[in-house]
């Protein structure tokens, strides 16, 4: 009879993506920390600093309400983000969300949709950058600029996930330095009695307010929240536990949108010339420096719109190649995309294909919106509603994953929440501008021609089986 000593060892169960069928190829670095502050780069903790004039002209001055409007919107489907990281810990984002939560060919269109907002966000990016930049330094062409913050991001991004996360830390203290300055600065000019208006004029004015133009107003502060997603991209290089992910989606999304409710609040209160803004808009895009200028002198105007460009056009975009280039190498590994673009470099355990490849598409497109007089506002439109209707399937693989196949009756996280963010996001969706929606459903109907055809050449599209292991 064979001792207790011979009898093998039970097979561990796999854990991490192995449970799903993949190798571990990235590394595992990042830290909660690290999360929340990729999370924040990617929003911007300044980022109001480029469409404040654009806002408050569409919410009649209300720029406070509307970010606070568009945080409480984005909460639910940062929530949603939540649920899904913690079923399915792995990069893909939407895609693997919607492909494991409802199915495969959901997914790919899921992927197909969100791939047109990934792919836009760093051309969007390094087009704002380097107008502003170009405005300071009429000497150096808009597209010299272009590309100089390509190369550069590029570059750190080849070295690996730890110089991305090294460098993320040190801009967002930049950034937060240059908030806090203009921060006291304007409260002490408020203090002085500079301020025009009602103090609490940011966040409700009774002669311009209408739920109409509060909502339409969200559609664009919208842009500002778009990045917390990001996170979970880096699901395979987190070695936190995969319910961090979601705190720190959550945890991001709630900071930046106190940070864009304090600082519109108190530029709102010092705008030079609050008529004629609302009249006639901020077509260059200055307002916030105006009243920046106004609130402490010309330093401190010049200060905060250099702050931005380099906000946008290295930090912000640093971060949105990176988030790109993970979704390409999500997609790439399960043969919905070129198999090239799921190389992984061996010594920095990146994908590096897939970085050069984001790479090459911001610098045409980038180099092609300069050309256009309404570039920056038709990339912003696109872009807002790529990731929305994403996000729609986002909801549903919440409820389809949880509420139908598995039984819950987490009531809340798992139906109300989910269904509430879905009617907030068909609300702005339907309110997008007609270009938006244009451009945005013959993308989607590209992606479903692209889903039949694959599927008639009998390469419908599959996901690694998950390895069956209790929850």
């Amino acid at each position: 009879m064979s001792s207790l000593s011979e009898t093998p060892a039970p097979a561990a169960s796999p854990s991490g993506v192995e449970r799903f069928g993949y190798k571990q190829e990235l590394n595992r670095s990042l830290s909660f920390a690290d999360l929340m502050i990729y999370g924040l780069i990617f929003m911007v903790p300044i980022a109001p600093f480029g469409i404040f004039g654009g806002v408050f002209q569409s919410s009649g001055g209300m720029v406070a309400l509307v970010y606070a409007i568009g945080m409480v919107a984005m909460a639910f489907t940062a929530l949603s983000y939540a649920q899904m990281s913690k079923a399915f810990p792995m990069s893909g984002s939407v895609y693997t969300y919607a492909g494991r939560g409802i199915g495969a060919p959901v997914g790919f269109l899921a992927g197909w949709v969100i791939l047109a907002d990934y792919i836009l966000v760093p051309a969007l990016l390094y087009l704002v950058a380097s107008a502003a930049m170009a405005s300071f330094v009429p000497a150096v062409p808009l597209w010299a600029w272009i590309v100089m913050f390509i190369v550069l991001n590029t570059v750190v991004n080849s070295l690996g996930i730890k110089m991305t996360a090294r460098m993320n830390k040190i801009m967002l203290i930049g950034e937060l330095i240059v908030l806090a300055i203009f921060l006291v600065i304007g409260v002490v000019a408020l203090a002085q009695g500079k301020g025009h208006g009602d103090f609490f004029s940011p966040i409700f004015d009774s002669s311009t307010f209408t739920w109409e133009l509060a909502f339409g107003a969200v559609s664009i502060a919208v842009l500002s929240f778009l990045g917390f997603d990001g996170i979970s991209m880096l699901a395979e290089e987190s070695r936190e536990d995969a319910r961090k992910l979601g705190r720190a989606m959550v945890g991001a999304l709630m900071l930046a949108g106190l940070l864009f409710i304090t600082q519109t609040w108190v530029a709102s209160l010092l705008v030079p010339d609050r008529a004629g803004l609302l009249a006639n808009g901020d077509p260059e895009g200055t307002a916030f420096y105006a009243a920046a200028e106004f609130a402490g002198g010309h330093w401190l105007g010049v200060l905060t719109a250099v702050a931005t460009a380099i906000a946008w056009g290295f930090a912000n975009s640093l971060v949105a190649q990176a988030a790109t280039s993970r979704l390409l190498f999500a997609m790439a590994r399960d043969r919905q995309l070129p198999r090239f673009l799921s190389k992984v470099d061996p010594k920095h355990k990146a994908p590096v294909n897939a970085t050069l490849l984001v790479a090459a598409v911001s610098l045409i497109l980038g180099i092609y919106m300069s050309t256009r007089d309404d570039g920056i506002d038709l990339l912003s439109s696109l872009i807002n509603f790529g990731a929305m209707t994403a996000f729609l399937a986002l909801h549903v693989s919440v409820v389809v994953h949880y509420f139908i196949r598995k039984g819950s009756r987490d009531w809340w996280r798992h139906l109300i929440a989910p269904s509430i963010g879905f009617v907030i996001l068909v609300y702005v969706v339907i309110n997008a501008k007609v270009a938006a929606q244009t451009v945005g459903l013959t993308w989607l109907a590209l992606g479903i021609v692209t889903l039949i055809t694959l599927t008639s050449l009998g390469r419908r599209p599959s996901l690694p089986d998950e390895t069956e292991v209790s929850e």
